[in-house]
């Protein structure tokens, strides 16, 4: 099966490190053949806030109908963004509160505290930046927001995280390790 691979940029400047990462890891799946597009949640308009939660859906904006449609046609998305306060940055919770609501990514059964996951036979990867130190975001923070994607919020859907990959500490780093890091993005592309 081709690849239908969907990037979603979830830092809001895609001039940002994350969009050179996210714009490298699109051209490199590209040449391979697979079939790309892109998705820059700093480009939508949309608002982020869910104002009753599920109980009343909000009407979708177009973006987020069109954020829907891309979900729907890939079978592989591509997660760039960076680590803020351990997690995922605001504009992507709100992206997820927003557009993997009830009866799109999930469905609750009734009289049952389980649930059906609908976004089955997909695959994502991480692609993350942070500047805490890779090591102490994993043994003393213990990878709060790595976990969200992959259990709470991907998982919840049946989206199986296939791969992690955090450059740390980006604050610090040289131009010769951000090339370095911008050459493992090119080749996780390939890979796709």
């Amino acid at each position: 099966m081709k690849k239908k691979i969907l990037v979603i940029l979830g830092h809001p400047d895609k001039e940002s490190f994350c969009g050179t990462l996210a714009r490298t890891y699109i051209e490199s799946a590209r040449a391979t053949g697979a079939e790309v597009r892109e998705l820059l949640l700093g480009e939508l308009e949309f608002d982020p806030t869910l104002w009753k939660g599920y109980n009343d859906i909000q009407e979708l904006e177009p973006d987020l109908v069109k954020a829907q449609e891309l979900v729907q046609w890939s079978n592989h998305m591509v997660f760039v963004y960076p680590n803020w306060w351990g997690t995922i940055p605001a504009l992507m919770k709100g992206f997820f509160d927003r557009v993997f609501f009830p009866g799109f990514a999930f469905k609750y059964r009734d009289d049952s505290p389980l649930w059906d996951k609908l976004l089955t036979g997909r695959t994502a990867q991480l692609i993350v930046t942070m500047d805490t130190p890779a090591w102490y975001y994993r043994w003393i923070y213990r990878m709060p927001g790595h976990n969200e994607m992959k259990r709470t919020v991907l998982g919840f859907c049946d989206i199986k995280v296939k791969r992690i990959t955090e450059f740390a500490t980006v604050k610090d780093s040289t131009p010769q390790q951000r090339e370095q890091w911008i050459e493992t993005v090119k080749d996780l592309g390939k890979r796709a």
